[in-house]
Formats: C-alpha cells, sequence, structure tokens
C-alpha cells in the first residue's frame, strides 16, 4: 500500500475492512509498519499465518512489509501435553533414518537371497545347499550380498565400445576384410560425431536387469551348447562366456554399422518448380496475378 501516514481509524491490511465496520473485532499491532499496514484483525493474522506455515505450528513467521518476526505465545501445557509432544518431535525427527534403514535392510536381504539363489543355480541345487551349509555363517552374510553387486560392476564394462573404437581407428588396414563386412576398409565420406549414430547410453535400469538375468542366461547358454560337460559350474561358466562373446560380436558389429549409416548420410537438394532452376520466386498476390 501507498499509504504512509497513519488514518484516524484502524485498517485491516488483509480483509481490509475498517475500526467502525467491526467494532467487537480484536485490533493487533504485531510489527514496526506504520499507516495502512500498522494494524490487522487478530483472526485476519491467524490465518494468514496458517497459510504461511503450511501445517508447522512452531515456524517462524515474519512481516512482508518490514521483515520483522511475529512473537507468537502459546497457552502453557500440562505435564502429559508436554510429554506427547516431545515423543510426536522425537518420533518425526527418527522416522526418517528408521525408513532409511528399512530399504537398506530390505536391499541388504534381498541381495543374500538372491546370492544364494545364484549359487544353487550355478553349481547345482543339492550342491549349493551343502557348500552354503558347510560354509561360515559370517562368510555367507558378507559374501552372498557382493555376488549381485559384482554382477552389475561387471555389466558396466563395456568393452565393445572400446573394439569399435580401435575398428574405427584402423578400418583402413582392414580392406581384406571387406568381403565378410560389408564396408569395412573403404574410405568414409565424413566422420560422425561421436554418440550421433545411435550408441546405447548407459541406462540404470538396462543395467542392472542385464546384469542380475545374466547367471540365468548363462546356466541356459551353458545347457544348450555344452550338453557333454557334466560339471554344472563348468556348463555355466562355459555358457556365460559365450553368450557374452556372441552378444559381444553382434553389438560390435550393429554400432560399427550404425557408424558407417552416419558416415555416408548425405543431405538432398530442394526439389525447385519446373522452369525456376535459378532458385527464385515471384511474389504472387492473393488473386494469383503479378502487379
Amino acid at each position: 500500500m501507498a499509504c504512509v501516514d497513519e488514518p484516524p481509524e484502524k485498517h485491516c491490511w488483509v480483509c481490509f475492512a475498517t475500526e467502525k465496520e467491526d467494532r467487537a473485532a480484536e485490533w493487533v499491532s504485531p510489527c514496526r509498519c506504520k499507516g495502512c499496514t500498522k494494524w490487522i484483525h487478530q483472526s485476519c493474522l491467524q490465518r494468514w499465518l496458517d497459510e504461511k506455515q503450511k501445517g508447522n505450528s512452531g515456524g517462524a513467521v515474519s512481516c512482508p512489509q518490514c521483515g520483522t518476526e511475529y512473537r507468537i505465545v502459546f497457552p502453557k501445557m500440562g505435564p502429559l501435553v508436554y510429554f506427547l509432544q516431545q515423543v510426536d518431535r522425537a518420533l518425526s525427527r527418527a522416522s526418517p533414518f528408521a525408513a532409511a534403514g528399512v530399504v537398506v535392510g530390505t536391499v541388504y536381504w534381498s541381495a543374500v537371497t538372491y546370492g544364494a539363489v545364484t549359487v544353487m543355480q550355478v553349481v547345482g541345487h543339492k550342491k549349493g545347499l551343502d557348500v552354503m551349509e558347510r560354509a561360515d555363517p559370517l562368510f555367507l552374510l558378507m559374501g552372498l550380498p557382493t555376488i549381485p553387486v559384482m554382477l552389475v560392476l561387471g555389466k558396466m564394462i563395456r568393452w565393445e565400445d572400446y573394439v569399435v573404437r580401435i575398428w574405427q581407428r584402423h578400418s583402413s588396414k582392414l580392406q581384406i576384410f571387406s568381403g565378410l563386412v560389408p564396408g569395412m576398409g573403404r574410405p568414409l565420406p565424413r566422420i560422425p560425431v561421436e554418440g550421433s549414430y545411435g550408441g546405447d547410453h548407459l541406462s540404470v535400469s538396462r543395467t542392472l536387469c542385464g546384469a542380475l538375468i545374466f547367471p540365468s542366461i548363462a546356466n541356459l547358454v551353458g545347457r544348450l551348447l555344452f550338453r557333454r560337460v557334466t560339471s554344472n559350474l563348468q556348463r555355466t561358466i562355459l555358457g556365460g562366456i559365450a553368450f557374452v562373446v556372441i552378444k559381444g560380436v553382434l553389438k560390435v558389429y550393429f554400432k560399427q554399422q550404425q557408424y558407417l549409416i552416419q558416415a555416408n548420410r548425405h543431405i538432398l537438394n530442394y526439389p525447385m518448380p519446373e522452369g525456376r532452376a535459378d532458385g527464385t520466386f515471384e511474389d504472387d498476390n492473393e488473386d494469383g496475378s503479378n502487379e
């Protein structure tokens, strides 16, 4: 408000009512403001404080004009109410830490369970149970959760990208393989910007799912390709190696082909209307005739 001098009667700066309009209302001057913003209804200020505090009744609120912090007092409470208030505050402060502990504990025991299932899947159900029964419990509690962690870290090693870079760097020396791989050894019209040819970015969900499902895939590939191997552990290891190699070769080939497609990208000329080879246009009026 532009009012500077104090008006002859009280004026509420929230509801704009005057002292004459509501003589029974309780007035308060809670800050250093003068003039039209000096006085306010107690009820209007209470509603305004509720909106500013947003449920935090103990939060400090200041005047939006002069910045003075309002002095808010509460009636004295009994010992029981005071005790319950302190308990409520303690629970509010401890609940985030308790929730974090529950989340960490859930993730930990999920990792332990996954590690145990992976051991039984890799070495065999009966043999896996026998190994875990003979092992030290502390070793199991420390070792089993590291299985999914190591799988995720191994999944984050993108060795295919290094192979693709070496391939692209020395592609001119590999012309003897041009018959096997299309485009190999041929000169490129341009070098694409790195990341512009469809290279898959590191995805958290894709990395996590791929790492956790890898033991099952390794076990399945081992049973399909290495049936003659009697040891379940050796069969799963060979299946995992075969899967990684096959998947890596296909991924390297796919990325290289995407690189070649982007390198041979070509931009066409704009198709000009017939008889206008010079590329100029005439401005036509709305009726289609030229002036």
